[in-house]
C-alpha cells in the first residue's frame, strides 16, 4: 500500500464516530482501490452535510 493510501486510511479512522457504517466502508473501499481523490472529496461533502444538519438541528 502507498504512503497516500494509508496517510488518507489513517484520517478516515478519525471520522469514523462521525459516519455511518455503510458511509465509512464506502470511502475505504475507494482509497483502497486507488481513488484517494474521490474518496476525500466524498468525505467532505458527508461531513459538510452534517454540520449543516447540526447547525439547523441547533437554530430549530
Amino acid at each position: 500500500m502507498n504512503k497516500t493510501k494509508s496517510i488518507f486510511l489513517r484520517e478516515l479512522r478519525k471520522y469514523k464516530d462521525h459516519l455511518t457504517k455503510q458511509q465509512f466502508k464506502t470511502l475505504r473501499g475507494q482509497v483502497l482501490n486507488g481513488d484517494c481523490e474521490g474518496a476525500k472529496k466524498g468525505l467532505e461533502k458527508i461531513l459538510k452535510r452534517r454540520m449543516q444538519h447540526e447547525h439547523t438541528k441547533n437554530i430549530g
